[in-house]
C-alpha cells in the first residue's frame, strides 16, 4: 500500500527492551470533494506511523515534510482503564520516499552524515 502526506510533527525514535529501534511518526491526508449540494469539503485523516528498517533517517523526518510511504496497516485494539474497547489503525512502513519540507540544521546534518558514512539512511 502507498500513502502520500504531510508529517504532522517530528519523528521520534524508541529503543525497546531488545535494544531495537523504531521510528515513529504521524502523517497528514488531505482529500478534497464536493457534496451534493456543490460545496466543496476537505477531509484530513491522521496516520501513526512506524519504520524499523534504518532509525538513521529519522534526522530527516520533521514536521511538515511531504513523505511517500509504502507498507501495510495494522490494527490495535486494547481496553482502557475505564473498561472501553479502543482501537487504532497503524501503517507499518518498509520504504519512505521524501519529497521536501523543512530544513534540518548543519550541526544535524554533519553528525548524521557521520553516522551514517557510506550507507543511506533510507
Amino acid at each position: 500500500m502507498e500513502l502520500t502526506g504531510r508529517l504532522t510533527a517530528d519523528a521520534k525514535i524508541s529503543t525497546l527492551k531488545d535494544e531495537r529501534k523504531v521510528v515513529n511518526f504521524s502523517i497528514a491526508i488531505n482529500d478534497r470533494y464536493k457534496s451534493a449540494n456543490g460545496e466543496t469539503k476537505e477531509i484530513t485523516t491522521f496516520i501513526n506511523c512506524a519504520y524499523w528498517v534504518k532509525p538513521a533517517i529519522a534526522p530527516y523526518l520533521t514536521k511538515g515534510t511531504l513523505v511517500e510511504i509504502y507498507g501495510r496497516i495494522g490494527i490495535n485494539a486494547w481496553t482502557n482503564a475505564e473498561g472501553q474497547a479502543k482501537a487504532s489503525l497503524n501503517f507499518h512502513v518498509s520504504n519512505i520516499k521524501l519529497h521536501g519540507g523543512r530544513k534540518i540544521d548543519e550541526q544535524t546534518t554533519a553528525t548524521t552524515a557521520e553516522a551514517a558514512a557510506d550507507d543511506l539512511p533510507f
